[in-house]
Formats: C-alpha cells, sequence, structure tokens
C-alpha cells in the first residue's frame, strides 16, 4: 500500500513538472516573439527617423540619387539650348522677322529703327562732366533730336536714385532733366560705386525694352564720342546679327584690397589670376541680340567688381561674335582738349 501511494504522488509531481515546463516554455516563446516584434519596431521607427533625417539635412542616399542627378543635367541641357533658342528669336526679331502679334512701340515702320542707343553712365556731382559732353558731341534739344531722327543715334545720360530717396540730389537731376530732357533715369537702381556694373547691367535690359533699336553703347561720362565714325563703323556690322565690339583686352586681377582696381572675387580666376577676354569699359557696344538676353537673364546674370569685366562674363559661352575694334580704344586717344576727339582721322572716342 504504502509502495503504490508513493508511486502516485511521483506520477502526480511528474505530470505538474511536465506542466510547468510547457508553460514555461510557451511563455519563453510568447515573449521571444514580443521581443522580435518590438525590436523590429524600432529597427523600422529608426529607418524611418535616418531617411527623414538624411532627407533634411541633405546626407546619405535620400539626398540625390543617380536618376536624380541625370535630371538636374537634362534641365540644365534644356535651359541651355532655351537661352540659345532666346538668342536666335532675338536675332531673327533684329533681321526683321516678328510674330504676329508683335508691334514697334518707338517706331512703326522697322526701316527707321535706331542704328544705336547710347548710354552714357553718370553720377551725382557730375554737371560739369555732362554739360561738357552736350556742348562737345551730344548736342542738345532740336539737335539733340534731329540727330535721332536723321541718323538714328539716341543718346542719354543714365542715372539712378539716391538712397533717401526725393533729396537734394534726386531734387537736382530731375531739375537738369527738365531743361535738357536727355536723361534715362533707373528709378529702382541706388546710385553707390560698387553698384555701378549692375547700373550697366540695367541700362542694357531696359534700353532694349524701351528701344527696339540695332546696337546698344555703354560710354563713361568722361569719354568724348565721334558720331560720325561710330555711325559709319556700326553700320559696317550690321550684317552680323550678335556681336561685341570694343577693345578687348585681359589683364591682371588685382587681389590687393587697397589696390584701384581690386577684384573681391580674384579667387575665382585661378592660379595665374587673368581674367577672361573682355572689352574696356570706356566705351564698348553690343548689337540687339546679345542686349536682349541681358534683358531676358538679368536677374541671374551675376556681376563682378567692375562692369567690364561683369559684361564680358555675360556672353561667355555664347553664339556672340567678338569684334576687337581699336578704334573703341578710348584711352590710346586721351587728350586733354575736347575739341580734339575730332582730330583722329577714325578715332570713335577718346578718354580725358
Amino acid at each position: 500500500m504504502q509502495s503504490r501511494g508513493s508511486s502516485n504522488k511521483l506520477s502526480s509531481m511528474i505530470a505538474r513538472t511536465r506542466i510547468s515546463s510547457l508553460l514555461l516554455s510557451m511563455f519563453a516563446t510568447f515573449a521571444s516573439i514580443y521581443v522580435a516584434g518590438r525590436l523590429w519596431q524600432d529597427a523600422q521607427t529608426r529607418v524611418r527617423l535616418i531617411k527623414e533625417l538624411d532627407r533634411i539635412t541633405g546626407y546619405g542616399k535620400s539626398a540625390i540619387s543617380v536618376d536624380d542627378t541625370l535630371k538636374i543635367i537634362a534641365c540644365r541641357e534644356q535651359r541651355k539650348k532655351l537661352l540659345e533658342l532666346e538668342m536666335q528669336l532675338a536675332a531673327a526679331g533684329q533681321e526683321g522677322f516678328k510674330s504676329k502679334g508683335s508691334t514697334d512701340t518707338d517706331d512703326k515702320d522697322p526701316k527707321k529703327r535706331p542704328l544705336v542707343v547710347i548710354g552714357i553712365l553718370t553720377r551725382f556731382g557730375r554737371k560739369n562732366n555732362r554739360d561738357a559732353i552736350r556742348k562737345a558731341w551730344m548736342g542738345t534739344g532740336a539737335a539733340l533730336k534731329k540727330r535721332e531722327n536723321e541718323k538714328g543715334i539716341i543718346t542719354r545720360f543714365v542715372i539712378g536714385r539716391s538712397a533717401n530717396r526725393g533729396d537734394s540730389l534726386d531734387q537736382d537731376i530731375d531739375s537738369e532733366n527738365k531743361q535738357t530732357n536727355d536723361f534715362f533715369i533707373l528709378d529702382h537702381h541706388v546710385e553707390a560705386p560698387k553698384e555701378f556694373p549692375n547700373k550697366a547691367k540695367l541700362f542694357f535690359a531696359y534700353a532694349v525694352d524701351k528701344w527696339d533699336a540695332e546696337y546698344y553703347a555703354k560710354v563713361n561720362d568722361d569719354v568724348y564720342v565721334n558720331i560720325d565714325s561710330l555711325g559709319a563703323t556700326l553700320a559696317t556690322h550690321l550684317d552680323k546679327p550678335r556681336v561685341y565690339i570694343g577693345c578687348m583686352k585681359s589683364g591682371d586681377v588685382f587681389s590687393e584690397p587697397g589696390h584701384k582696381w581690386y577684384e573681391p572675387d580674384w579667387w575665382k580666376f585661378g592660379d595665374k589670376k587673368l581674367y577672361f577676354r573682355h572689352a574696356s569699359g570706356e566705351m564698348y557696344v553690343i548689337s540687339r541680340a546679345p542686349a536682349k538676353f541681358i534683358s531676358i537673364n538679368r536677374s541671374i546674370l551675376r556681376t563682378y567688381a567692375h562692369d567690364d569685366v561683369s559684361a564680358g562674363s555675360w556672353f561667355l559661352g555664347l553664339d556672340v561674335k567678338y569684334l576687337n575694334e581699336g578704334k573703341f580704344c578710348c584711352s590710346s586717344w586721351s587728350s586733354g582738349a575736347i575739341e580734339c576727339v575730332l582730330c583722329f582721322a577714325g578715332a570713335i572716342c577718346a578718354g580725358v
């Protein structure tokens, strides 16, 4: 009897042990599944967070893929083609091809299109220079209007506004313009020495919008121009739709802050520090197509410390013909006498 009771007790203990082991195994299994599930969720969460961080900061694969890179390259190629088409369209307009809806605001007869618009970039406090130019070669009143009508040569002094809009500087210019009516005032440009290159850009951009001319010339207010020689020279290039004419040069880039011709962006021109080819800033001329290009892209065309270098940079890589014309080397004809500009046979300009 005792042996049988012991046997039953032992069997009961074994059964309880098996149940406990089974329950422990089931618990361990469920615990493993739970832990694995949480780890997987945490891993997925970390992956999402990393991807989002990469997207925001621009790091990792999410910043830009190979496909994205190819799309960007294709986009740039399309933009380049678009710019070329714009140049061709402007050239076609210069040669007389127009859309049905286009009209001439300044001259309804295309045969009377002005030959050149000359912008004389001037500043506040330079009235003596302007009066000397009016007396020497520009003319005033009826003489100025007659040259526009007969020779198609439009001449204007180009100036912006004072930083203190409406002050005595602005009032003096407005008063002078009422008397002479020979200013092209850039109302949205603030006069400042460092803004001179941007001023030249705005002159071309606004002038081509206002006057549908063959050429546009930039001149400093200490340069004297032989109008007849200029007109005769430009007439010989009418068969070239995209030209950039001037006294071409490529000088040193000065990196010393105290130098007169200091270039803050000198490091962009390489170890040799030489400017690319460009026309001297005293006087240069561009045809209608490049001027239209400047007008269309005025917001993205960058400028350097000097307007002549800036202008040269705008035509890099474009289908524009550079014409090195010695008659535009104004410094070579420098003279103290105003009238002497007319003494040099064929000379177009003289600096004083």
